[in-house]
């Protein structure tokens, strides 16, 4: 895919710069859109120093709970916050974003930046047109309902940023004082990252929910299954973390083990053919990570490839 087509189009020559953004602790931040993320990101600003001083959502009551948690917040309309705010956080759905920067009345002298990790810094443009600085700022994170374990979850995380001098320079001193890594993402990845980031998260949900399938096949419950799992899911993560993607990968594909790879196919055939032929598609890439760290030799992958490509037994 050509860059510029994924991201839609480079913030690159639409920032005028003609504001130099003061310190972090000398700006006055706001939301606009008050869920999960704008929750634990406006505690976090406010507990590194930057003040958040207010909110706007499409729901008063979620405007007005966030600022209720906030010393010197308010809960107001959207133009209220770019009038009042040097930098303005857009955390709404996706979907709105560019709706929202169309019909705002942005100013020279401030920031816009929105924390989605696959809508294209370019749907800020109408801001930019505006004078004012633009950009993305995306935690790679996911954020339950509960603000503090939210918050918790925030520092150490990865965040993307997305913008021209002197902005991204900003940015990435507000991720260092979150406790954040800030990320410099170039125009044309940022749909690729974003989707990498469901690989690390909502298809582990879905590879789950078919284990938990196979557990409920027997008649154990789903918090049976997931009492089992969770343990050797934590165990594979620490793995992950010690020894790389390639080198760390258990499981009977990684040792050639061809005579299992028959045998689960067998069972998941007998269950669902469709679970049957993900678990085969799964097993091929496994072969490939095998032979890459070195594990699985020639005749191995030769073997384990022999039993993907045989008929499912009926």
């Amino acid at each position: 895919m050509n860059e510029a087509s994924e991201s839609g189009q480079s913030v690159q020559g639409m920032q005028p710069a003609a504001w130099a953004p003061p310190e972090p602790g000398g700006l006055r931040a706001g939301f606009i859109g008050a869920g999960r993320l704008a929750r634990a990101l406006s505690l976090a600003l406010q507990a590194a120093g930057v003040p958040v001083v207010r909110a706007a959502s499409r729901s008063d009551a979620s405007a007005r709970a966030l600022a209720a948690s906030l010393p010197d917040c308010r809960a107001d309309d959207a133009d209220a916050v770019a009038r009042d705010c040097d930098l303005v956080f857009l955390t709404s759905p996706d979907a709105l974003i560019a709706g929202i920067a169309r019909s705002v009345s942005w100013r020279a002298d401030q920031a816009v930046v929105h924390c989605s990790g696959a809508t294209p810094v370019a749907a800020l443009q109408p801001a930019a047109e505006a004078g004012a600085l633009i950009g993305g700022f995306h935690p790679m994170q996911a954020f339950g309902a509960d603000p503090g374990a939210a918050l918790a979850s925030l520092p150490g995380c990865t965040v993307a940023i997305e913008a021209e001098p002197p902005l991204d320079a900003l940015l990435h001193d507000l991720a260092l004082r979150l406790g954040c890594v800030g990320l410099s993402l170039p125009p044309g990845a940022r749909v690729r990252y974003h989707a990498s980031g469901g690989y690390a998260s909502q298809h582990v949900h879905a590879l789950l929910a078919e284990a938990v399938r196979l557990w409920q096949s027997w008649g154990a419950t789903e918090r049976q299954a997931l009492d089992a799992l969770l343990p050797l899911l934590r165990g594979t993560v620490e793995s992950l973390a010690r020894s790389g993607v390639a080198a760390g990968m258990p499981g009977p594909v990684s040792r050639g083990d061809a005579g299992t790879v028959r045998l689960h196919r067998q069972a998941l055939q007998a269950v669902d053919p469709e679970m049957r032929d993900l678990y085969d598609r799964l097993c091929r890439r496994g072969v490939a990570l095998a032979r890459q760290a070195g594990r699985l030799d020639a005749a191995g992958a030769a073997g384990v490839e022999q039993v993907l490509d045989a008929p499912p037994d009926p």
